[in-house]
């Protein structure tokens, strides 16, 4: 191998691991920003007609649009409600792999909730991120969102990790 090819395959180990990190460091930005109710930095974490995919309360699933319908979620009475009380909305590490500009991802999410003195695990849910790479960096196309509820659908999003 010559030094030229070394050097590349170096860069490119680089690229890659840099790309790890970014969006690893995006997906962990979203737990603080919507715990401290910042709406619109929240909402910039998708790029312009992203979506936020998820399953309601007592069944039905929706479809946000970023940015304006996103932000627009954290002030909805249920969420001002859990920033109120006192909520973490944590990220596990997800599985990623990056092609190019555009990227995979698929893990675990979970929502602890402060009631009195304990705190409790409130929902827990599997993720399936497409990202893209941006002038501004890495950021959110679609986040396809299932609670573990044991439903087909849940374990088929599980399961994405084994295509990416």
């Amino acid at each position: 191998m010559t030094t030229e090819q070394r050097l590349a395959a170096l860069e490119a180990r680089l690229q890659a691991a840099e790309d790890h990190l970014a969006i690893l460091n995006l997906l962990n930005t979203y737990g603080p920003l919507v715990d401290s109710a910042t709406a619109q930095p929240a909402s910039a974490l998708w790029v312009e007609g992203g979506g936020y995919n998820f399953g309601l309360n007592g069944g039905g699933i929706k479809r946000l649009e970023a940015p304006g319908e996103i932000a627009d979620m954290y002030s909805w009475p249920g969420h001002l409600g859990l920033v109120e009380a006192g909520c973490a909305h944590l990220t596990a590490t997800p599985k990623i792999t990056v092609d190019g500009d555009s990227a995979q991802a698929v893990g675990y999410s979970f929502v602890v909730l402060r009631e009195e003195d304990r705190w409790f695990l409130w929902r827990a849910a599997v993720n399936h991120w497409t990202l893209k790479r941006t002038e501004a960096g890495w950021r959110i196309v679609e986040r396809f969102n299932r609670t573990l509820d044991g439903s087909p659908e849940s374990h088929d999003t599980m399961r994405k990790v084994l295509a990416i």
